[in-house]
């Protein structure tokens, strides 16, 4: 279900319910015609995310949204009240509110982050559902402004749609089940998707990776009959008469997707949970997503974006432990574990980053438990070679509310991946595994500004809270719309 945005100077008498701003000091809004007191009383302070349900017998229906303290609002608190309000409105089809004309945040900010917090909370993944009935009726949403601020909150409305409309395309696709999202049909996908957004796409198939000496993607697929597919998306911004083409900031997006991860012969265990190993391509689907924006949010530098997708399973032609790959680079790697295939196709397609001559690289992978363990389900982690291309990632992720810990690409843990037969091992071992995976990454680099994200831990939720609904996430979606919006040669 789409919601549709609006804006206006008063509350539309349409309008089922009128949602309140309430920060957690000061006055109350005369609009809802309660005490403080009496607030309290049924145990609405004001914080960020609390809702207070007024009936009436008469006329729309007031709630009461938490801002938390006045002085403290921000685009991020906006977000999170804003999808609050939507999960207690959902079964009405007109809403107005005056969330995006509180103080503090600016009128075309605060468009965009409501719009947000309430899309990406009202959605769901519904496609296989065939008998639960769907209570969700709320259609219109008008956002209530000051006279003169509705041109400047519209624009706000269709930047926020195109994030949010991004964000749950990444999702849904990260929750397709395996059979129903295979390598080809994510590569046919991105084909049409760039055909609307203003892409070049170019697919790469099983016996052109082979030719093109990708090892790490030939021998991660060697378990399944599904045969694997690399996209590489490229975006170009329109170039003023007289400018050079070669002047363009040019940064580089590399997804893993690995469209269902049973471990190959390191076989995970029957474990329930790894039924959202679907999701293991959730990088892929984030890099698809962001491209799919850089057009009409009228991005200025050029962005190319790499999937490299395939299935890890098991079979008798599978990747064994002690088999030694060749990459794209050159590199010979020994297998230790068939379940770190994900550096491995990323491996391949940093390689192929690197021979654009980018001013930036940024990669986005569900890589290691290791990562998803030392910083929880809320977090990923960030590391890289240098510091003022992982300051860039680390902005945006504040301003997306999307959350990052930097993790140290600490040297003196190389020689854990080191093998006595060929150049490195695809794993370091036990202890650091965030880390040794990093430091293998890095060795397909070079000297380009380089960052990697693991977004093993926030890919999934188990339950609805705030604007993230159970299942996968789409984390790191809309942190790279804004960095790539926002890129600058570090």
């Amino acid at each position: 279900m789409t919601l549709k945005f609006v804006t206006a100077t008063q509350v539309p008498l349409a309008a089922q319910v009128v949602a309140v701003p309430v920060s957690s000091d000061g006055a109350v809004p005369k609009e809802l015609s309660i005490s403080r007191k009496m607030l309290a009383a049924v145990g609405f302070e004001g914080k960020v995310g609390q809702t207070y349900v007024s009936p009436t017998e008469k006329g729309a229906i007031t709630v009461a949204v938490g801002i938390g303290e006045s002085a403290k609002v921000s685009a991020e608190t906006l977000r999170k009240s804003a999808a609050a309000l939507a999960r207690v409105v959902e079964t009405f089809e007109n809403v107005a509110t005056t969330l995006a004309s509180v103080a503090r945040v600016d009128r075309k900010t605060a468009a965009q982050v409501v719009v947000e917090g309430m899309s990406l909370a009202t959605h769901r993944y519904s496609a296989l559902k065939t008998v639960e009935k769907d209570l969700r009726k709320l259609a219109t949403v008008t956002l209530v402004g000051p006279a003169g601020n509705t041109a400047v909150m519209t624009a706000g409305i269709k930047r926020g749609q195109v994030i949010a409309n991004a964000t749950c395309m990444a999702r849904d696709l990260a929750n397709m089940p395996p059979a129903h999202l295979t390598a080809r049909m994510i590569a046919d996908r991105a084909v049409s998707i760039g055909a609307e957004t203003g892409l070049k796409v170019e697919v790469f198939n099983k016996d052109q990776l082979r030719a093109m000496g990708c090892g790490g993607m030939i021998g991660v697929n060697r378990g399944s009959v599904e045969p694997p597919r690399m996209v590489r998306l490229t975006y170009k911004p329109a170039t003023r008469k007289g400018a050079r083409k070669s002047s363009k900031p040019h940064l580089v997006l590399v997804g893993k997707g690995v469209m269902y991860d049973s471990g190959g012969i390191s076989l995970k265990p029957s474990d329930p949970s790894h039924a959202m190993m679907k999701a293991d391509m959730s990088g892929a689907a984030a890099v698809l997503a962001t491209m799919s924006t850089l057009k009409t949010l009228g991005c200025t530098s050029q962005v190319t974006g790499y999937l490299m997708c395939t299935d890890n399973l098991p079979s008798g032609s599978a990747l064994a432990m002690g088999d030694v790959i060749t990459m794209r680079n050159g590199k010979t790697v020994e297998i230790h574990n068939t379940d770190a295939e994900g550096r491995l196709v990323l491996a391949d397609g940093l390689s192929l980053a690197v021979e654009q001559k980018p001013d930036a690289i940024v990669d986005i992978a569900t890589l290691t438990g290791a990562c998803a363990r030392a910083l929880g389900e809320n977090m990923a982690g960030v590391l890289g070679n240098n510091q003022n291309w992982i300051d860039q990632i680390t902005a945006a992720s504040t301003r997306t509310d999307e959350k990052l810990w930097q993790l140290p690409l600490e040297h003196e843990y190389r020689k854990l991946i080191d093998s006595y037969i060929a150049d490195m091992k695809n794993v370091g071992g036990p202890e650091a595994g965030a880390i040794t995976a990093a430091l293998f990454l890095e060795e397909f680099v070079g000297t380009v500004p380089w960052a990697h994200l693991d977004i093993a831990g926030p890919m999934w939720a188990n339950c609805d809270a705030g604007w993230l609904n159970r299942g996968a996430t789409a984390y790191g979606t809309r942190l790279l719309i804004d960095l790539a919006t926002n890129f600058k040669r570090p």
